[in-house]
């Protein structure tokens, strides 16, 4: 219903809903984007605090439970649902932007200081929003037996005053599942372009928004029967796929490129990372790249970060049931950021290699939507690489969604160990017809970018579940203090 209020004002009130939603969103991000720095900077701190503590032992769930997936398909699915298309969308784009237009002028190698901000926005800090989320959620879920709710993680209900109950709790949940569902419909649509835009460019045309609308069905309709055949047979399954086929494109690229040159990136871009880290998180002294740079960047990141951290750290919970919070956190923070990295440095480095054989560069590879595909011309099998992206996109963008259509049926459905098999048909069609409610309202409004202005509507959304991260990660502390006085 809120989500049908908002499209509805957005056609009756285009252009001052847009500059409305820019205003706020600015605001946000000028007011609150140190705020967001230090809150990721923190995120990260205390849970390498919690996994070199003896904390770090405790378990999710019984202590004698084994873990219900295998190492691998663990990291298919939290990778699947944490990252996705985005790595699809900004393979190319991203790291030549930054090599373009250095965030600082600090005498460094603009190749190496393109990848270390890419890995920088797309790293550690990432992250640690999804695994704080993730933790805080399974440690009251598994072990306080309270609700799957993000609620849960500050107050226990069950001792809550009816005015928590029918205000507080149910105003924080509702929050959690309108940013959840503006994140996804976004996500969605967005991706839905970008697969319009590579088939644009290999067809040397130019598809109606219809064809978004078909994608978007597609996707829907593919996330609910992966949704309904749950996580073993479905999520998983297809989660794994993606990564085998991920593998597949970046050997292929990795392979025609000069590995040599791509492994000299990824060792200075890492090495400057981590030493670099703290500093860069605080954009401090010499690391400060500017206000500009940061409101475009990084606290935007921050912020879509924050807003797709409750679904996809309820999900990770769910899936890491039986693993150590050690094992947790060390799995959620390093692994996926390495092969992130790896990922960034391989189509980075070639990017750039591809720009210098140009001599000429003309802004091939600013558009997010068609970025990759003119990448891919440069190589053999072009149509095969690009069939192979198109197809990816699509399974990344379902992964994404029935990993929400999932969580968001644990929300509303009263069954305790798996969401009802209709909340998750309620849920799939509310997610698809919203992504198509928006494509249709940008199509009709061809001055304005709905889908960029959902995202931005993103921001102000997520500073409420930014601010409410800093007293649940304080509650979640106690909690672990008091483990062992919980344990059954």
């Amino acid at each position: 219903m809120t989500l049908a209020v908002v499209c509805v004002f957005f056609y009756s009130y285009t252009e001052a809903s847009y500059m409305f939603i820019e205003a706020l969103s600015l605001s946000v991000r000028h007011y609150f984007g140190t705020f967001y720095l230090a809150l990721g900077l923190a995120c990260v701190l205390i849970l390498i605090a919690v996994a070199i503590s003896p904390w770090g032992n405790h378990k999710l769930g019984r202590p004698e439970e084994k873990p219900r997936f295998s190492n691998g398909a663990w990291i298919a699915m939290l990778y699947s649902a944490g990252m996705g298309a985005g790595i699809l969308l900004r393979a190319v784009q991203e790291p030549v932007f930054m090599q373009q237009n250095p965030p600082l002028q600090n005498g460094a190698d603009p190749k190496t200081l393109a990848l270390e901000f890419t890995f920088y926005q797309w790293g550690f800090t990432a992250w640690a929003f999804y695994a704080i989320f993730a933790l805080a959620i399974g440690t009251v879920v598994f072990k306080l037996k309270r609700p799957v709710l993000i609620s849960s993680t500050v107050f226990d209900i069950s001792k809550s005053s009816k005015f928590y109950k029918s205000i507080g709790a149910a105003s924080l949940d509702q929050l959690t599942i309108i940013t959840t569902v503006f994140g996804l419909v976004a996500a969605v649509g967005l991706g839905a372009s970008q697969i319009k835009g590579g088939i644009d460019y290999l067809t040397d045309s130019l598809l109606s928004a219809n064809y978004i609308i078909a994608l978007v069905v597609l996707i829907g309709a593919l996330a609910l029967l992966s949704a309904w055949s749950g996580i073993e047979k479905g999520i998983k399954r297809l989660s794994t796929l993606n990564i085998y086929v991920t593998l597949a494109l970046l050997t292929f690229v990795f392979l025609q490129s000069d590995m040599l040159a791509t492994l000299k990136q990824l060792s200075l871009a890492s090495y400057h990372y981590l030493i670099d880290f703290i500093p860069m998180s605080l954009a401090i002294g010499n690391y400060d790249p500017g206000t500009a740079f940061l409101t475009d960047w990084t606290y935007y990141y921050w912020a879509f970060w924050v807003a797709w951290a409750p679904f996809t750290g309820i999900f990770i919970a769910r899936i890491s049931r039986g693993r150590t919070l050690r094992k947790i956190i060390i799995g959620t923070l390093l692994i996926p950021s390495l092969g992130t990295f790896f990922w960034f440095s391989v189509f980075g480095t070639s990017a750039f290699e591809i720009i210098e054989n140009w001599g000429n560069y003309q802004g091939e590879f600013d558009n997010v939507f068609s970025s990759l595909f003119i990448f891919l011309a440069e190589y053999p099998l072009q149509g095969l690489t690009s069939i192979v992206v198109i197809i990816l996109l699509i399974s990344f963008l379902v992964t994404s969604l029935d990993s929400a259509i999932y969580v968001l049926s644990s929300f509303t459905s009263t069954t305790e160990e798996e969401p009802s098999k209709k909340h998750r048909i309620i849920w799939s069609i509310i997610l698809t017809t919203s992504a198509c409610g928006l494509v249709l309202l940008g199509a009709s409004r061809p001055e304005s970018d709905v889908l960029v202005a959902a995202q931005k509507l993103l921001i102000i959304t997520s500073l409420p579940l930014s601010l409410f991260i800093v007293i649940m990660g304080y509650k979640w502390l106690v909690n672990l203090k008091n483990w062992n006085k919980n344990t059954h």
